[in-house]
């Protein structure tokens, strides 16, 4: 009997049908971040990184042009299964013969290169405004600005990305999950905390006055708690922006390195299921703090699988992947994040979880216990590796990526 038959016998004696977690996983498609490829870089603007976030470290092999980013993304997915999206800022558009655009002016030409590159690839695009990086970004604030010049300028942005996201969706012929977070926020103690969110919110009913079809475009809508410079007072914060979501119909989306050390988006995610059709997710490492480490293995990923596995919602849950690690190969950083969330899906997916339900909701909490524990030793590692052979996906990646730097990121 080969390792995977052995496995198999061992999960069915939990209930556990293998074959059937391996095609569902096979459905379930991950956004993965075009960033991780550039630092945050973008196309359209020589601006510093800047708004709250910074990327750290200088790997060689950074991609600088359009056509280098999508050489790596098609790389990634080469040694990454299962569906996948792209996941574009609008810093991102593509601008030739000097057709540039401001970011109040960018329209669906200029993000046709990656429609292209899409559809070529029979994959979604999803996409970000970008509040950030940008001169008209003053004093850190954008659409909470009490200029209302910096306040239109940015209203205008988030207008035309709805409708670039719809031209995603129609060329694609794949809903796109548009989602907006601002950086805004103050540095030390504010004397006036409400005043930013009123203005906050009043720019975003403008952006959302703009008639889009909420079938192909899902807006949604993220929190923080701070960003670098912005330590004391963050306008888009949790309680804003979910009651904005839930008022408004349009989708909350958490992203774990998004609050506070001990708080945990997996047990956040049942109680947004009960009042939202749909919930998204950008799926990070936060160490300490929202520093976007890469994706791993760890509890807090698996947790985050499992809830969405456990209340039957794989199908209510957008998921993405946003970090950006500069202190190692891209390639690598971004093939362990994106492999990583499948592993969590496939781990949750051989959960026994209504058998653990029912010695929950029984009081058998010994039981319910051990049965946890007796799982964690389970071979997890034969059926995701049948997982890979199945999609045709080598096990080693870092062999590939090794060939790759050496012959594609050391000579840029």
């Amino acid at each position: 009997m080969d390792r995977y038959e052995s496995a198999k016998a061992m999960y069915l004696d939990y209930g556990v049908d293998t074959d059937k977690a391996i095609e569902t996983l096979k459905t379930i498609p991950v956004s993965m971040h075009c960033w991780q490829g550039d630092d945050v870089t973008g196309f359209d603007s020589k601006e510093a990184l800047s708004g709250g976030i910074q990327a750290t470290g200088n790997y060689p092999g950074k991609a600088t042009t359009p056509e280098e980013l999508m050489a790596d993304i098609d790389k990634v997915c080469s040694l990454v299964p299962g569906r996948k999206k792209i996941n574009l800022h609008a810093s991102y558009a593509i601008f030739e013969n000097g057709n540039y655009a401001d970011r109040n002016a960018i329209k669906p030409e200029h993000f046709k290169k990656w429609v292209d590159f899409a559809r070529d690839r029979k994959m979604g695009i999803d996409f970000n405004p970008t509040f950030f990086s940008h001169p008209m970004v003053k004093d850190n604030l954008t659409l909470s600005s009490p200029d209302a010049k910096v306040r239109k300028f940015w209203i205008e942005h988030g207008r035309r990305c709805i409708e670039i996201s719809q031209y995603f969706a129609e060329q694609t012929n794949m809903p796109c999950v548009m989602n907006i977070w601002i950086p805004d926020g103050y540095k030390d103690i504010p004397a006036d905390r409400i005043g930013p969110r009123k203005r906050f919110k009043e720019s975003l009913d403008e952006i959302l006055s703009v008639p889009y079809d909420k079938s192909k475009v899902f807006v949604t809508l993220e929190s923080k708690v701070f960003g670098i410079g912005l330590e004391s007072y963050t306008v888009g914060s949790a309680e804003f922006t979910m009651n904005y979501a839930s008022k408004n119909g349009i989708v909350p989306l958490m992203d774990n390195g998004h609050y506070h050390p001990t708080e945990v988006v997996s047990d956040k995610i049942s109680s947004l299921l009960l009042f939202n059709e749909k919930i998204a997710l950008h799926i990070t490492r936060g160490v300490r703090w929202d520093s976007d480490h890469v994706v791993i293995f760890d509890d807090e990923t698996k947790e985050i699988a499992k809830e969405i596995v456990r209340n039957n919602a794989l199908d209510r849950v957008f998921i993405a992947t946003d970090y950006f690690d500069a202190s190692i190969n891209r390639i690598s950083a971004w093939v362990t994040g994106l492999r990583s969330v499948q592993k969590a899906l496939l781990y949750a997916l051989l959960e026994p979880s209504n058998m653990m339900k029912e010695l929950q909701d029984k009081g058998e909490f010994t039981r319910l216990m051990t049965v946890s524990e007796e799982l964690k030793t389970m071979p997890f590692g034969d059926i995701w590796n049948e997982y890979l052979r199945q999609t045709g996906v080598p096990a080693d990646y870092y062999s590939e990526v090794e060939k790759y730097e050496k012959e594609v990121l050391s000579k840029r």
